[in-house]
């Protein structure tokens, strides 16, 4: 059986539309500069939503609220749910403060990647390499087998041709479609016991990094996909026997419903970045700086805190807070003498 992996898809009137949307986007936010504060605040919440959204299409029940909880506050004693969350978030801070080394996509890093997502969830020896037992996908709903992966022994051989194929492709295929191509045939594949959709994600967002899209820290592709995590599934997967169905696999669907999955949260982040553009009213100031400086050192600013920081007048202090609380920077908490301000 030839391992060479040839993915059959259509560049279709929408899907160009969509690619050429993608650019014009990604080009536009690349060109603008905005405050490292904003960027870092921003950022903070992307993290907290790639990191809920990625979890909570795997079934994790924690809301976006307690993820944000537990990023801040790691608790003592954990449970597993609250170890995914974690784990999610240590892979996609170690992809981000690589991203400067351009890492290159390869088995180490694939098995890096599922071993940071499974951590303390399975033993180690489950975690050293790829599946070496046949898996089953079932409905979660009914608990039905839908999906037949293939067998274990042909596990790295197609991940081999898997990984040649984007990296021979990088400059010539679209970034997008490449990274979306590589994104359902992994899912394909099924590569590991567990952890496949968190680590495919992990992965496909390094992709779409490397290759010019620049809002990395800003971006949650994850997002768009708990939206509906039912048609997610029905998009990215295979119904059926591996063998039996893939050489009529036809990628074209997919890659329609995976721009337009960017295109909708590139749209999300341009929105919460002109907030902060040529407007008067929504550009940050010093004296805004510092309150968002304040919050990130301690976890909380308080009027008494910010009238030693400036010498604004209180009822101009109060109309900084309110700013900052409209622009969605700060939330307002307690009442009267105990009112205190801190990030979401």
């Amino acid at each position: 059986m030839s391992m060479e992996f040839e993915p059959k898809y259509t560049i279709t009137p929408k899907l160009l539309n969509k690619i050429k949307e993608i650019t014009r986007i990604t080009t536009n936010l690349n060109n603008k500069r905005f405050p490292d504060t904003i960027k870092t605040e921003l950022a903070k919440r992307s993290v907290s939503l790639s990191v809920y959204s990625s979890t909570g299409i795997e079934g994790n029940p924690l809301s976006l609220t307690e993820v944000k909880k537990i990023l801040k506050n790691k608790p003592e004693n954990i449970r597993d749910s609250e170890k995914e969350v974690l784990n999610y978030n240590e892979a996609l801070v170690y992809l981000q403060k690589n991203l400067e080394k351009n890492l290159s996509l390869n088995n180490k890093l694939v098995l890096d990647i599922n071993k940071k997502v499974l951590k303390g969830l399975f033993s180690k020896e489950k975690l050293e390499n790829y599946r070496s037992t046949p898996v089953a996908v079932n409905n979660p709903k009914s608990g039905e087998v839908v999906y037949l992966p293939p067998d274990a022994e042909d596990i790295q051989n197609l991940v081999n041709s898997l990984l040649s194929f984007v990296n021979k492709n990088k400059k010539i295929i679209d970034p997008v479609i490449l990274a979306g191509i590589f994104h359902k045939q992994f899912v394909i594949i099924h590569p590991f016991i567990d952890g496949n959709g968190r680590t495919v994600r992990l992965l496909t967002k390094l992709l779409l990094a490397n290759m010019g899209i620049d809002t990395f820290n800003l971006f949650s592709f994850e997002n768009y996909y708990n939206k509906n995590v039912t048609k997610y599934f029905q998009n990215v997967g295979l119904f059926g026997n591996y063998y039996e169905i893939k050489d009529s696999v036809d990628f074209t669907k997919w890659l329609e419903y995976f721009t337009d999955g960017i295109v909708d949260e590139l749209i999300r982040v341009s929105k919460e970045l002109e907030k902060f553009g040529a407007d008067p009213s929504t550009s940050l100031k010093d004296h805004d700086r510092k309150v968002l400086k304040h919050i990130e050192e301690y976890g909380y600013i308080t009027d008494s805190e910010y009238s030693k920081l400036t010498d604004r007048a209180r009822a101009t202090r109060a109309l900084d807070f309110e700013k900052l609380r409209k622009l969605g920077l700060v939330e307002r908490r307690g009442k009267g003498r105990a009112t205190y301000y801190t990030f979401e």
